[in-house]
């Protein structure tokens, strides 16, 4: 049987929006600062916008009209592949 840590996760993609993880989480950053939340349900930043990266703070919703808009570059030092591992 798996202890808490080992469960698995369940992550949902948001069109647009946040990436939604089943929570807790622990979340390193690329500058490596870790950051935890003891949430049920955890909504992580994917478009960097947020005040409170890496949590999202819903800032990508200004942004919502352009959902027909291409995709931003990638942020710098993430491969073209779609970003770190």
């Amino acid at each position: 049987m798996r202890n808490d840590t080992e469960r698995v996760r369940r992550i949902r993609l948001e069109r647009h929006g946040p990436l939604l993880v089943e929570g807790p989480v622990t979340v390193t950053g690329d500058d490596g600062v870790t950051v935890t939340s003891d949430r049920f349900m955890v909504a992580i930043c994917t478009c960097r916008r947020s005040r409170t990266y890496p949590w999202c703070d819903t800032s990508h919703r200004s942004h919502a009209s352009r959902a027909d808009a291409p995709s931003p570059p990638p942020h710098p030092g993430e491969a073209e592949t779609g970003g770190k591992t």
